[in-house]
């Protein structure tokens, strides 16, 4: 039977991806291991920054490579070569480092700023097509980005040659990053908005409330009633003169003690009567995603827990629903 028109379509594009990962295993041969030695070496010692430099496509994939150096804590930042020739150069000094990238190796702009890069004693590494060109000539170190053809059916736009080159640099940053020893706490400090940069920084202080009331144990449940409400939380935390935890009252509890509770004895009931004695709590310094842990990996769920410090004094309360809105 013949192919039909989704499926031709979906068999080229199979077999263009698989050109491109053809391209990459190829490149992960080829590579010089004194060429990638040196090149990584130049990036663990860089005293400053690394001034990433290509024009294009080659600038583009270069952003993402800064992009990437940064979000590992190893300080990069983009430079045009036709910027850095009309001014820009003044970001440059002798303790940066500078990757630059070039399918032919021979872009113009380029070949004009490296003069200026070696009078500014600045290394640089090139991620090159071409290892006969002029850049290959003018850098300290040389990675071969070399591929047979463009996934471009014209094999004139640039695609293999770009996932390439964006290769290369990902494994460059990677290396620095594995050899250094990044921690996830570390690599999240640079990730403060990401899921993992929540779940390694925020902590319980940031998403307390701690401006709701409190109540002592020989409150009546009026004063109960009118805490919760006020609070808008759900649940009041009592507490004794000290102002130390010794309580909880949820909303839930409330209504179940002033069902089960004849009119009489209302007048009587007080929080201590109401209350969760010795609470399940947590400290404010730890982190959220361990109170998410502990609130959710029950048998019955928790919807709020009260926030003490390390001498068991009240500060507050942690809903589940803060968490959640917090995207933990």
């Amino acid at each position: 039977m013949p192919l039909t028109q989704p499926e031709l379509h979906g068999s080229h594009v199979r077999s263009l991806l698989q050109l491109e990962a053809d391209a990459i295993s190829r490149t992960a041969q080829q590579l010089n291991p004194e060429a990638i030695e040196q090149a990584v070496n130049l990036l663990l010692n860089c005293r400053g920054k690394v001034v990433l430099s290509g024009v294009g496509k080659s600038g583009i994939v270069a952003q993402k490579i800064a992009a990437t150096l940064n979000s590992i804590g190893t300080m990069a930042v983009f430079l045009h070569p036709c910027d850095a020739l009309h001014g820009d150069l003044g970001i440059v000094n002798a303790a940066d480092v500078g990757i630059v990238l070039s399918n032919s190796g021979e872009t113009a702009e380029l070949v004009q700023m490296m003069p200026h890069l070696k009078h500014r004693t600045v290394p640089t590494i090139a991620i090159l097509g071409n290892l006969n060109s002029t850049l290959a000539q003018q850098a300290t170190v040389t990675l071969d980005a070399s591929v047979d053809r463009e996934a471009c059916p014209l094999n004139l736009a640039p695609t293999t040659s770009t996932t390439v080159a964006l290769a290369i640099g990902d494994a460059l940053a990677m290396s620095v990053m594995q050899i250094k020893g990044i921690t996830p706490e570390a690599f999240a400090f640079n990730h403060p908005a990401g899921r993992l940069g929540k779940r390694l920084t925020l902590t319980v202080g940031d998403l307390m409330c701690c401006d709701r009331p409190t109540l002592q144990q020989q409150s009546s449940w009026l004063e109960v009633l009118e805490a919760i409400s006020q609070g808008g939380l759900g649940a009041v935390n009592i507490v004794d003169e000290q102002g130390c935890l010794v309580g909880l009252i949820t909303d839930g509890d409330l209504r179940r003690w002033v069902q089960k509770t004849n009119a009489i004895e209302l007048e009587t009931l007080t929080a201590q009567n109401i209350m969760t004695q010795s609470p399940i709590s947590i400290m404010s310094s730890v982190l959220a995603y361990d109170a998410l842990q502990l609130m959710e990996n029950r048998s019955s769920q928790i919807s709020v827990l009260p926030v003490v410090d390390s001498k068991h004094h009240c500060l507050g309360i942690l809903r589940l629903h803060d968490l959640f809105q917090s995207g933990l």
